[in-house]
């Protein structure tokens, strides 16, 4: 499970790699960054409760 999430971050910080070299496509940007901090957050969370 971590591995996917960890999957995850790696595409959403591609995501805003391309959004900002690509001109015109700040909204890219702003939605990888949004998606790579929930899914952070939710990694972190299931990091620290696991039993």
């Amino acid at each position: 499970m971590l591995g996917f999430i960890a999957l995850l971050l790696v595409v959403w910080l591609a995501l805003a790699v391309i959004g900002a070299v690509v001109e015109g496509l700040f909204w890219l940007v702003v939605i990888a960054a949004v998606l790579f901090l929930a899914t952070a957050a939710y990694g972190w969370t299931k990091r620290n409760t696991r039993v």
